[in-house]
């Protein structure tokens, strides 16, 4: 499995969030095969927006909606857990781009 997080630039635990992300997905079997991160509000312009996602459709920037995706075909990742709040259109959305089934770790509590 692989663990994807969006988290603000103010975020100073998205480590210790991802590790109990990784904590769930291990209890229920699965063996986490590599780790997501993208930061808002790091870059020159992106303190207004920190709290907002990158897209409405993927949560994340394109760039790494497509660096995820090509990790999930190289290490052959089934199955990919966000940290984050899904909707049913992005959940189908990131599906059809990662080429896996994606959960919320809100599936899994």
């Amino acid at each position: 499995m692989a663990l994807v997080g969006l988290f603000s630039a103010k975020d100073k635990e998205f480590a210790s969030k991802l590790d109990l992300l990784a904590s769930l997905v291990e209890a229920h079997g699965g063996q986490v095969v590599s780790r997501h991160v993208q930061r808002r509000g790091v870059s020159s312009g992106g303190t207004d927006k920190m709290g907002d996602p990158f897209s409405r459709r993927t949560l994340l920037s394109p760039g790494k909606a497509r660096e995820v995706a090509d990790a999930c075909r190289q290490g052959g990742v089934g199955v990919v857990v966000l940290a984050n709040p899904l909707t049913d259109h992005q959940r189908a959305v990131l599906t059809d781009m990662f080429g896996c089934l994606v959960l919320s770790g809100d599936d899994l509590r």
